[in-house]
């Protein structure tokens, strides 16, 4: 794959032979963050599992302390006063049988965040093939089923991220832009990693974090120590 110059650029500033400790990898990521944008910053963990297996998914969600840094359009499945509760803590789109319809048939999709109160769910499932493939199907182990949607709501707009594994056993997150500096980036990332840490199933075998990357949206990735994290 050919890079373009300002990738390579960048891309001096790695020691790709080496492992960093977390605070200096994230110092370098910023460092090769020189898009006209403020680029985010994503972590990519590969895990010591076998997403193949129920009893190996790594999978939740976790509120980061400084947010995203990005703003968060949130659709919620919800009738009467659940309905109403979500649009007072500021849910953009609200919907029951027509939300359905819109997605379903008009193919709207202009949201980032999709959650639905429990009741809704037989409701929301006809949608599982076009929520699914795009990470948008409400699931109670994200916190995005649930009976207290104005939490839920209040919570994605605050920085909540969900985590899950992909085919290939590795996680991929945002926890920031580059220009929230180290100290809040460690913050977001350090409150990442202990969530996956936590979400480890008893399954799994051996080395849990096999591998831990940082990159920002158009630099290169920046290697850390595993066994500095977790």
């Amino acid at each position: 794959m050919k890079h373009g110059k300002k990738y390579n650029e960048a891309a001096k500033l790695v020691d790709r032979a080496k492992l960093y400790d977390p605070s200096d990898a994230l110092a370098v990521a910023i460092q090769t963050a020189t898009a006209k944008f403020d680029e985010t910053v994503e972590l990519h963990v590969r895990l010591g599992v076998d997403s193949r297996h129920a009893d190996q998914q790594v999978r939740g969600a976790v509120v980061l302390p400084n947010g995203t840094g990005r703003s968060v359009r949130v659709a919620v499945f919800a009738k009467g006063d659940d309905a109403r509760a979500a649009q007072e803590a500021g849910a953009e789109i609200v919907g029951a049988e027509d939300l359905v319809q819109r997605i379903q048939g008009e193919g709207f999709m202009d949201f980032d965040v999709a959650i639905a109160t429990p009741s809704m769910m037989g409701l929301v499932g006809r949608l599982g093939k076009i929520l699914g493939p795009r990470g948008l199907m409400p699931s109670p182990k994200a916190g995005t089923v649930t009976p207290n949607v104005a939490q839920a709501v209040t919570e994605a707009k605050a920085g909540k991220i969900e985590y899950r594994l992909d085919k290939t056993n590795i996680i991929h997150c945002p926890i920031g832009k580059a220009s929230f500096g180290v100290g809040k980036l460690q913050e977001n990332f350090n409150a990442l990693l202990d969530a996956i840490v936590k979400a480890k199933p008893a399954a799994a075998k051996g080395q849990y974090i096999r591998s831990c990357v940082l990159a920002t949206t158009m630099g290169p990735g920046v290697r850390i120590n595993p066994s500095k994290v977790g």
